[in-house]
């Protein structure tokens, strides 16, 4: 079974921040997704260090993406640099928070 990296975003949209109604690709969390024939790596950070749902959060990723990557298996990333900011969130993100451009 191959698997494809729309697979996995379609997967990685359904993980949301519990504290921010849009989900974290959106939001601009995922960094990359590596893909080869024994492992799916997913890179990723937060919006801060402090995040109380870190751990949370990762074991979602890390579900999520098994679902659609198995029998391949998924490790999951965190990362601090470079620092996440407003500028990685999607339009469609900046839209569903009311964020212009003047606004951020």
């Amino acid at each position: 079974m191959t698997v494809k990296k729309e697979n996995i975003i379609d997967a990685l949209k359904t993980v949301y921040d519990p504290e921010i109604p849009v989900n974290i690709w959106d939001l601009g969390l995922i960094y990359d997704i590596a893909i080869s024939d024994d492992l799916v790596v997913i890179t990723m950070t937060f919006t801060s260090p402090t995040c109380p749902m870190m751990e949370e959060l990762l074991a979602q990723v890390k579900d999520s993406v098994s679902a659609v990557a198995h029998p391949v298996p998924v490790r999951v990333d965190l990362v601090w640099s470079p620092a996440w900011d407003l500028s990685r969130m999607s339009d469609a993100a900046r839209l569903d928070l009311d964020l212009t451009e003047q606004g951020w």
